[in-house]
């Protein structure tokens, strides 16, 4: 019987049952893609992580949600990286992760014990408001942007917390002409309790109605924050009901930095 290592981290989080869940599993080499979607859908939260060492400091890394890999996950990337520093044993400051569709990513371990994560930062363009959209979150936004999903502002941090979509609505939309990015909708407002922007994210496209903490989004705020708000550099807040995160994020023209805390809370093996 296989055994893998296994840990479920709160990635984004500097306390159990805080911002969102990964679990990360080392392996010697990737088992067939179907397995790993199975091992995903039986851990049942929003990533899992799977890592393969390429050499010194490099592993190849994918992610699996429950239902689709994806082609870049912020949150579980976070948990890699801490898995391999707390729990691997690696005694670097950098770590590299070789990816099929977002290249090489780079998570650094600060002096304060935050990791530091060095993303893309794909393109964004405006994109019309459509009634179908504003049924589906409930709302309507001030305007909105297309690109690794649609982003959608709105009037303020309490209008985003209060947001009740409907999800089977959302799944089908989207902004036309871009990849994935339909059923995958970030809304966010600038302010917040302490932050600079207050966001939620619904990823029924993904399989996923609500995620906790999401990077990949962030990396599309932060573009958003820096082009259009004079907000190169930002304190984010992602408003999860009874999780929350907090995430860090700096725009360096076509990359960005992501930043924050993870704590492992699940140590064990998985047998298959």
């Amino acid at each position: 019987m296989p055994v893998y290592a296994f840990y479920q981290v709160d990635a984004f989080a500097t306390r159990a049952f805080e911002g969102n869940q990964a679990c990360v599993m080392p392996m010697e080499a990737f088992l067939p893609d179907e397995q790993l979607l199975k091992i995903a859908a039986e851990n049942n939260v929003a990533e899992t992580a799977y890592l393969v060492p390429q050499a010194e400091g490099v592993w190849a890394l994918r992610w699996f949600t429950p239902a689709v890999e994806v082609p870049l996950c912020g949150h579980a990337t976070l948990a890699s990286a801490h898995v391999l520093f707390e729990a691997g044993g690696y005694a670097g400051d950098v770590i590299h992760f070789d990816t099929v569709h977002s290249g090489r990513l780079s998570v650094q371990r600060l002096a304060d014990g935050q990791l530091e994560m060095d993303f893309p930062s794909a393109p964004i363009r405006p994109v019309p408001v459509t009634e179908d959209i504003v049924a589906a979150l409930g709302a309507r936004p001030l305007e909105a942007w297309g690109g690794m999903f649609y982003a959608a502002r709105f009037d303020s941090p309490e209008t985003v917390m209060g947001l009740a979509p409907d999800v089977r609505a959302l799944k089908g939309l989207g902004a036309e002409g871009d990849g994935w990015d339909r059923g995958n909708f970030g809304c966010f407002a600038l302010g917040g309790e302490g932050v600079d922007a207050t966001s939620r994210f619904f990823a029924p496209g993904s399989g996923i109605d609500e995620d906790p903490a999401t990077g990949s989004w962030h990396t599309m705020l932060s573009r958003i924050l820096g082009t259009h708000f004079g907000l190169p550099e930002a304190a984010c807040r992602q408003a999860y009901p009874g999780r929350g995160a907090r995430i860090g994020v700096r725009l360096e023209g076509e990359r960005v930095k992501l930043t924050g805390w993870a704590v492992t809370v699940i140590e064990g093996q998985f047998r298959l």
